[in-house]
């Protein structure tokens, strides 16, 4: 079975490939030659990883995923959430979204804060969610070279270094997004069983 995963990122699809059952091939929009503009208007991971797969689904008809993700702090009501990427500007600088977080935090004890990843498939015209998640807490100051986003400020619950000092693989086993894609796995391995 072919699956059209929203995104243009190839690395991710090759890492969420991996993943999958061998009954599975997973294709980028690249690979599919669709090239619009996906919108992402809404103010939840689960509203914006719905919107995207049902974009998809409706110019392709064809079984598809897209995916959000968010990091949530206690002491921010929830923020970033949803708009994590851009939550210093529309120009999603993570360096600055960083310091956005750190400044906000600076006389904050409560550092507890959660990634979370919402994954939307759409499977022969219905829609199905998974979610993955990871908690830990905010440090103080950025550590680690590795990862991406916010990974250099993230502790995660039960170890002693960041995302970003973690190394790939390390992190992969217990991150937010393998969390969700191996329960979106799970259940397209099932599903190819019983078909």
């Amino acid at each position: 079975m072919e699956l059209i995963f929203a995104t243009n990122n190839s690395h991710k699809a090759e890492e969420i490939q991996l993943m999958m059952p061998e009954s599975i091939r997973v294709l980028t929009l690249k690979d599919v030659g669709f090239h619009q503009d996906i919108p992402e208007e809404q103010d939840t991971l689960e509203g914006n990883a719905s919107q995207k797969s049902r974009f998809i689904y409706r110019q392709l008809a064809r079984n598809c995923f897209a995916d959000d993700t968010g990091l949530e702090i206690e002491a921010l009501n929830g923020a970033p959430g949803v708009y994590s990427a851009r939550y210093a500007g529309g120009d999603k600088d993570p360096e600055a979204n960083m310091n956005k977080v750190l400044d906000q935090l600076s006389r904050e004890e409560n550092r507890i804060a959660r990634f979370r990843t919402v994954i939307s498939l759409i499977l022969e015209g219905e829609e199905i969610f998974f979610e993955g998640m990871v908690n830990g807490h905010i440090i103080r100051e950025k550590k680690g070279e590795g990862g991406f986003g916010y990974d250099p400020i993230f502790l995660p619950a039960g170890y002693d270094m960041t995302f970003a000092e973690m190394p790939l693989d390390e992190k992969n086993k217990i991150s937010h997004r393998s969390r969700a894609i191996s329960k979106l796995a799970g259940y397209l391995d099932q599903y190819n069983r019983l078909r």
